[in-house]
Formats: structure tokens, sequence, C-alpha cells
């Protein structure tokens, strides 16, 4: 399965700082950071795929329900600062897989995540 070797480390700070959150594995949707009390406050990520390092996708979402403004990452990355996008997540769409662009409006216009992912609610 694609999604077992995929981690996704999400901090409060940024460069890796304050509190932190591990997901250890791919193939998770979280409707609502406020599950995680992570609403809002993510500022750096370590994204991975331990067996295929291109196939990983994270979309960050704006608002809760994947709507809102969009910032999408492929790859095995770090990120130290979103910038921008700073403090301003507040759902997240994790998949060991390349998402196509297509795939992330359809997952903005229905507020449906990609099939055989866990969905994690508040």
């Amino acid at each position: 399965m694609a999604n077992r070797d995929v981690a996704l480390q999400m901090f409060s700070g940024r460069n890796f700082t304050g509190r932190r959150i591990v997901l250890r594995r791919g193939g998770v949707a979280i409707r609502d950071m406020g599950a995680f009390r992570f609403n809002n406050e993510l500022s750096s990520f370590r994204l991975r795929n331990r067996s295929l390092t291109d196939s990983v996708t994270l979309v960050l979402f704006s608002r809760v329900n994947f709507q809102g403004a969009v910032r999408v990452f492929r790859g095995e990355q770090s990120v130290s600062n979103l910038g921008a996008f700073n403090d301003a997540t507040s759902s997240a769409v994790l998949v060991g897989r390349n998402l196509t662009d297509a795939e992330i409006r359809e997952i903005r216009r229905t507020g449906t995540p990609p099939r055989d992912v866990l969905v994690i609610r508040q």
C-alpha cells in the first residue's frame, strides 16, 4: 500500500520548532485541524515517503472541510516557513501518491477527500 511509508511532521513554529504533531501513515484527510487543537497553527513541516520519495502529496486548505485557499506540496520536502500561509491551515489531505490538480479541485468543490483515506473530524 502506497500510504504505509508516508510520514508527516507538523510544527506550530517556524524552522521545525514549537508543538509537533506526527502522522506516520498517509491516506489521511483532516476535515478540521481543531481535532488536534492545531487550527491555524501550522508553520512548518517535514513530508516523507520512505519507499517512493516522489509519490506523496500534502494539500493544505485555509478553511475547514477542504475549502478556502489551497497550498499543494508534492514529493518529499521540508518546509521551514509557510510564508503567507503560516498559521492559516484549517484542514488538510495527505496521500502516498501524486494528486492531480483536477483531483484537488474536485476535493475542494465537493468537500470529499479521495477514497480509501482515514477521515479525521472534530
